[in-house]
């Protein structure tokens, strides 16, 4: 069911203006901003906005200012708002629980500002007191303090021309090159290696790198309040602020905003998946397992010592749903991708048979959680234009990208694991045994239309001792850097979007550090900064070439022209367009041996030229290839065509060519 994103209530929330509900004079005044139909909407799943409702919101109420406040906590038996303003205690602003069974706790507390700290003093239903963040809060204090601040946001957006034309841009049949980075240590201050740069810092050296390079979009990795650094943002205790590491909510969207002005989209990591156990976070929340499911074959994820969702409770479904909305409404983020999509489907990931949990009908799938993503997608693609959602997904669970109409979960992308790992494992190989597993590059592309994927070396491949893309290639040195151009080559070239993690592009020779910037002193060295131009190039072939793109998720655009030359160790394939006369063909050769009078079969008639050389001298290659040759086509039979030429392969290469004059 797609329920349109509107407020609920029909006076404007943005005036800051609340009705008047009489004298009051308890330190904490009975006010709401929930209507019945918010609550409604709220205890059915189907509230999608409750941001504008709970958490800490300033008004005036009987002429007075101040802030109110709204939880979720209906097993407490009690709930007091503790902050500086009134020492911490307890007993001094308690809140009033509604009398509906919506479990919402609220107040009014007069002159309270912004940039106040505060917490929620809650007895449990166990009788323990616990004090815990808002789970709605804009903003927290600097790690590792853990109270929320009030905080309004007062941020001028300057993107209205990127998003009115984002839906084109973003479009499936349009380029999306995505650079994947941590905000914490894409790049640091050479004078002060410790501190992280804060967002308006990153905007002034990430954009121009962007547009230099030439990827499309930024993917940031988790950039929600957390408290533990070495999680890399993926164990989240505040889901509606970022993270104070880096600045204020402003600065955020200021870096956002200057992205978007320079027509580079944002991706957010995105993490509905599961939460830290940390005291002042989500977990037992109100003495109970509120958030998380109470079973803890269902609640606990054995691997990351943290909690599960409970996507059977229609109430934290609106607390998710209105969380991935937040981003994009607030933030105004180009798109999401969901973190560990298949931990979410089924009970029995990464866990022994007789450790997990089966549904109502005795099998391993989530339904809840199939649920939830289906009303996730729906309500994001159903309420914003030119925006993604992109899965995680390393299942065989099908149906990932497919409409929920036609029982699918309604992604927009997913990444394409098989590919990526069956891409890494033959390209570990040394070249004189790569005949036995030629077939390992092939098989991708008998399932690539099934979903729409997107090919991902993501930050995953790079750490835990599964050493830096460099140092997976064999060989000598040069023998590594033109196997990884060639790896690049061939992602570049294959159906599907891109996504490439921070310093792959320059063949960063460590394993991703977060405690340190990446190592751009390697730049100095010709192999290095040889792979980075190649990376640019690749870049600038695949926006500039719509057979590159224009079918990235249809048959249409991908046809071998030879799949079988074991032998050799090379690929022949080509990649169309709408128009023929934009089609290319791709030749990979994967030995370091030089081929020359190389024949292969055209798909038509014409005159063919060399357009891209992945062992080009510029990025540090031996200069082998077909530099200004025009190939007249041969009347002569080759891998099932009429006509044929012959050319070039250079040593662990790649090249492409297309009709030339």
């Amino acid at each position: 069911m797609n329920v349109p994103i509107k407020s609920s209530s029909n006076k404007k929330h943005d005036d800051k203006v609340a009705p008047t509900v009489g004298q009051q004079d308890s330190s904490v005044w009975v006010h709401s901003l929930f209507t019945d139909f918010d609550v409604s909407l709220f205890v059915t799943g189907k509230h999608f906005r409750l941001y504008e409702k709970m958490g800490v919101h300033l008004l005036r109420v009987d002429g007075r200012d101040g802030a109110y406040f709204a939880v979720w906590a209906p097993n407490a038996q009690k709930v007091s708002v503790v902050g500086n303003f009134n020492q911490w205690n307890a007993a001094s602003h308690p809140l009033n629980k509604r009398w509906d069974a919506s479990g919402i706790w609220e107040g009014f507390i007069p002159d309270l500002q912004n940039g106040e700290v505060y917490k929620y003093a809650i007895k449990g239903f166990d009788g323990v007191d616990i004090q815990k963040g808002d789970p709605f809060a804009r903003h927290w204090e600097h790690p590792p303090r853990t109270a929320s601040v009030i905080w309004e946001v007062d941020y001028r957006w300057k993107d209205k021309n990127w998003l009115k034309k984002r839906p084109k841009i973003n479009a499936l049949n349009q380029p999306l090159s995505v650079y994947e980075l941590h905000l914490g240590s894409w790049q640091r201050d050479p004078s002060e290696p410790q501190r992280v740069l804060t967002y308006k810092e990153i905007a002034n050296s990430l954009i121009p790198y962007i547009l230099d390079m030439g990827f499309t979009h930024v993917e940031l990795m988790p950039i929600m309040e957390y408290p533990y650094f070495p999680s890399w943002g993926y164990q989240i205790t505040g889901y509606f602020a970022a993270s104070s590491r880096h600045g204020t909510p402003e600065e955020l969207m200021y870096l956002v905003d200057e992205l978007h002005k320079n027509d580079i989209g944002v991706i957010l990591d995105w993490v509905p998946s599961h939460f830290p156990g940390d005291a002042h976070g989500l977990f037992h929340f109100d003495g109970t397992h509120l958030y998380e499911h109470a079973d803890m074959r269902k609640g606990f994820h054995p691997d990351w010592k943290s909690y599960i969702f409970n996507y059977d409770r229609n109430e934290v479904r609106s607390f998710l749903i209105s969380n991935a909305v937040f981003w994009m409404d607030k933030f105004h983020a180009d798109g999401l991708r969901v973190d560990a999509v298949a931990s979410m489907l089924y009970f029995n990931f990464s866990r022994k048979a007789e450790d997990a949990a089966t549904n109502e009908f005795g099998g391993p799938e989530n339904l809840g959680a199939i649920q939830f993503l289906k009303d996730l997608n729906e309500a994001v693609y159903g309420n914003f234009e030119g925006v993604h959602t992109i899965a995680e997904e390393s299942s065989t669970y099908p149906g990932v990208t497919h409409p929920v109409k036609d029982g699918g979960l309604g992604f927009g992308m997913k990444w394409m694991m098989g590919w990526m790992n069956d891409t890494l494992k033959y390209f570990k190989n040394d070249p004189l045994n790569r005949s036995f597993h030629h077939h390992q590059l092939t098989f991708s592309i008998t399932y690539a239309f099934t979903e729409r994927f997107m090919l991902p070396f993501s930050h995953d491949e790079v750490v835990h001792g599964k050493s830096s893309m460099i140092y997976k290639m064999p060989g000598d040195e040069w023998q590594k850097f033109a196997n990884l151009r060639l790896l690049y080559a061939y992602m570049f070239t294959q159906p599907g979007t891109k996504l490439l993690f921070m310093g792959n592009e320059f063949a960063q020779t460590h394993e991703w550090d977060f405690k340190s910037s990446l190592d751009w002193h390697l730049l100095q060295h010709a192999p290095h900064l040889g792979m980075q131009k190649a990376v640019r190039a690749l870049n600038n072939l695949y926006r500039s070439e719509p057979a590159l793109y224009e079918h990235s998720f249809s048959a249409e655009g991908f046809e071998w022209i030879n799949a079988d030359d074991t032998n050799n160790s090379v690929y022949v394939y080509q990649r169309k367009g709408l128009k023929a006369k934009d089609t290319l063909i791709v030749i990979l050769n994967m030995t370091p041996v030089l081929r020359d009078n190389y024949r292969i079969g055209l798909p038509f008639k014409g005159k063919w030229k060399e357009i891209f050389n992945t062992d080009a001298e510029e990025f540090f290659g031996s200069g082998k290839g077909n530099d200004g040759v025009l190939f007249l086509p041969e009347p002569l039979a080759c891998h099932g065509r009429e006509y044929s030429i012959q050319l070039q392969l250079p040593p662990l290469g790649a090249v492409v060519l297309k009709q030339g004059k």
